[in-house]
C-alpha cells in the first residue's frame, strides 16, 4: 500500500485558486487565498499566481469552469508550475478530473495543513495525532491514490470475484486508525496522570488564532526558548512551564492555533493536546492586532473553543498583540466613503467594542516588551482570585503580598 509521504521539496512553485461565491464576496476571498499563500510558503512552496472565478457554487466535477481550468493549465504550461492548490476541500471526484487536465500534483486547504502538521510534530504524542488525521483524510481518497485498485485476488480458495486491493487498502488504513485511536488512548491516560501530578496550581492557557504570537509570550513569561517564528503553525507541541508572577506559582501553556476552514477530524485527532484548554483554569486569548481581520480571527477562535470546552465559561483575558505593528491610514475629510479597518486608529479601535472588556484586556507588543508588566497583574489577579478559593487560608498572605507590591 502507497504511504502518504510529505514532499521534502523546499521551493516547488505552485499556483493558488479560489472562488468567489454569493456567500464568499471577492475581498473575503482575497483575504482567505493571502493565508493560503502563507500556508504554502510555511510548507515550502513558492506561491506565483492566484486565480479567482466568481461562480454560484463550486463547479461539482472541476471546483472552477471549464474556461478557468484550462486557463490556469496553459499557465501552468508555460511557467514550469508543479503545483495546483485549492482554497476548499475537494472531493475524490474532483481531484481525479482537475489531475487528469493538468497534470501536476494538486493539494486542498486541508492537505496543505496536513502536510504542515506533519513536518511540525515531534513528538510522539504529535507524531500519533497527525498520522491519525491523515489516516482520516486518507480513507475516502484511496480511488485517487493507487494505480492497482482494480485488480482481483485470485488463487486457490478465491474463486469468483474476490476481494478487490481497495478493499484491502482500506481494511488496512482502518486497522491503522484503531490502533493509533487506541495510542492516543494510552496517551490521554498518561497525560492525565501528568496533570494530576501538577498539584491544585492555577492553570492558564494561550489560545488564539495561528501565528499571533503565543510562543512568543510564552517566551517571555516563563524566560524559556519555546520554538517561534513567522510562520503559520509554528507551535504544534503543548509546552507547560510553571512560572511565578510575584510570587503566586502559575502553569502556563502554550497550545497549538486554531485557524479558518481547521478540519474538524483534526480537531478530533487533537484531542489530548486541546484537553489542557479544557482543564486551565484561566484562558488568556492572545489576539495580532495588526492584522486587517483579527475580528473574524477572533470569531474563529472563540467558536472552536466552544466546540473544545462544550460551552464552559471559563475566565478569559483578551490580550491584543501586536500593537507595535498597527498602521492604519487616516481619511481625508472630503472623503465619503465608508470607513475601513484600514481608517481607524488603534485609540478609535479601544474606544469600540474593546471599551466593554473592562479590566479583562491588555494592549502589548511582545516583541518589544510593551505593556507587560500590565499583562502580569491581569494574569495575577485572575489567577489569585481561584487560587484563593483552593487555598483559603491563605488570604492574610495574599494581603502581605499585595501591600508588598504597593510599597
Amino acid at each position: 500500500m502507497k504511504e502518504f509521504v510529505i514532499s521534502e521539496e523546499t521551493s516547488e512553485r505552485a499556483v493558488l485558486v479560489g472562488l468567489v461565491t454569493p456567500q464568499q464576496p471577492e475581498l473575503k476571498t482575497m483575504e482567505y487565498l493571502s493565508e493560503l499563500a502563507f500556508l504554502a510558503d510555511t510548507a515550502g512552496a513558492e506561491s506565483v499566481k492566484m486565480f479567482i472565478q466568481k461562480l454560484d457554487y463550486p463547479n461539482p466535477r472541476t471546483y472552477v469552469g471549464k474556461g478557468k481550468l484550462q486557463e490556469i493549465k496553459e499557465y501552468v504550461d508555460d511557467n514550469d508550475i508543479g503545483m495546483v492548490i485549492f482554497d476548499d476541500d475537494l472531493t475524490t471526484k474532483q481531484v481525479q478530473n482537475i489531475e487528469r487536465e493538468l497534470q501536476v500534483k494538486i493539494l486542498d486547504r486541508t492537505s496543505l495543513i496536513l502536510d504542515i502538521f506533519a513536518r511540525r510534530a515531534q513528538t510522539a504524542s504529535a507524531r500519533t495525532q497527525v498520522e491519525l488525521a491523515q489516516y482520516q483524510y486518507l480513507l475516502p481518497r484511496l480511488t485517487r491514490l493507487w494505480t492497482h485498485l482494480e485488480r482481483q485476488r485470485g488463487g486457490i480458495g478465491m474463486r469468483g470475484p474476490g476481494e478487490t486491493q481497495i478493499e484491502t487498502d482500506r481494511r488496512i488504513i482502518l486497522d491503522k486508525i484503531s490502533r493509533l485511536k487506541q495510542e492516543l488512548v494510552a496517551i490521554d491516560k498518561q497525560k492525565s496522570v501528568q496533570r494530576k501530578n501538577r498539584g491544585k496550581l492555577t492553570r492558564v492557557a494561550l489560545v488564539g488564532y495561528t501565528n499571533v504570537g503565543k510562543s512568543t509570550i510564552m517566551n517571555m513569561l516563563s524566560k524559556s526558548s519555546v520554538f517561534a517564528e513567522n510562520k503559520l503553525f509554528a507551535t504544534l507541541d503543548t509546552t507547560v512551564r510553571k512560572i511565578a508572577i510575584d510570587n503566586l506559582p502559575v502553569l502556563l501553556t502554550d497550545t497549538v492555533g486554531f485557524i479558518r476552514k481547521l478540519p474538524t477530524h483534526l480537531v478530533n485527532s487533537f484531542k489530548s493536546t486541546l484537553d489542557e484548554v479544557r482543564e486551565a483554569d484561566v484562558l488568556v486569548h492572545v489576539v495580532d492586532i495588526s492584522h486587517p481581520n483579527f475580528e473574524e480571527q477572533i470569531e474563529v477562535v472563540d467558536r472552536t473553543l466552544r466546540d473544545v470546552c462544550n460551552g464552559a465559561d471559563k475566565p478569559m483575558i483578551m490580550v491584543f498583540n501586536k500593537i507595535d505593528a498597527f498602521t492604519y491610514k487616516p481619511k481625508d475629510e472630503d472623503d465619503l466613503t465608508e470607513r475601513t479597518r484600514e481608517n481607524i486608529s488603534l485609540d478609535e479601535l479601544k474606544a469600540t467594542w474593546m471599551s466593554r472588556l473592562n479590566d479583562n484586556c491588555v494592549f502589548i507588543s511582545a516583541k518589544k516588551g510593551i505593556n507587560i508588566d500590565e499583562l502580569k497583574a491581569r494574569i495575577y489577579e485572575k489567577a489569585k482570585e481561584i487560587h484563593v478559593t483552593r487555598f483559603p487560608y491563605n488570604d492574610l498572605l495574599y494581603e502581605k503580598y499585595d501591600d508588598t507590591m504597593t510599597e
